[in-house]
């Protein structure tokens, strides 16, 4: 295994899956939609912490907070709209799959709307992070998170 060493990769996922065992790549398009969301839930909250750690001065406390309100249903539907009409073709799609794959549960402080938008902007980022594609990643995220910075 390699070191991880961030730089010498091209994207994120190059670089974590370097420190893995040696095996066979799966296609994120043939993945199904609730295993890219399971990813690109975990992607998003990365993103949201390390934003907030960059940018603010809060405490573990704080931090814990700033990030809930901005990974939750209700915040990832809102930052759904945002990007809406930047998506590509293949991104509407995997986030139409996404958003309409049966779910067992809901969580009880998310509508149905809300959770299901969510999971399919979760489902795009797993597919964009599985894909290596970090810079385009960043450029939804960004738009989503946009202007959450003035509440924090």
């Amino acid at each position: 295994m390699d070191k991880l060493d961030i730089n010498t990769h091209k994207s994120i996922f190059d670089a974590v899956k370097s420190c893995l065992p040696e095996g066979g790549v799966k296609d994120p398009t043939q993945l199904a939609p609730l295993v890219l969301a399971y990813i690109g839930d975990t992607v998003f909250d990365l993103y949201v912490r390390t934003e907030l750690i960059i940018s603010t001065d809060l405490t573990a406390h704080g931090l814990h907070v700033a990030a809930a309100k901005r990974v939750c249903a209700a915040a990832q539907a809102k930052g759904c709209k945002k990007i809406a009409g930047l998506l590509t073709d293949d991104e509407a799609a995997v986030f139409r799959r996404g958003r309409n794959a049966h779910m067992g549960t809901v969580p009880k402080n998310a509508s149905i709307a809300d959770y299901r938008a969510a999971t399919g902007v979760e489902a795009v980022i797993g597919w964009l992070y599985l894909k290596g594609e970090d810079e385009r990643m960043g450029e939804l995220m960004r738009a989503m998170l946009e202007d959450d910075d003035e509440q924090i």
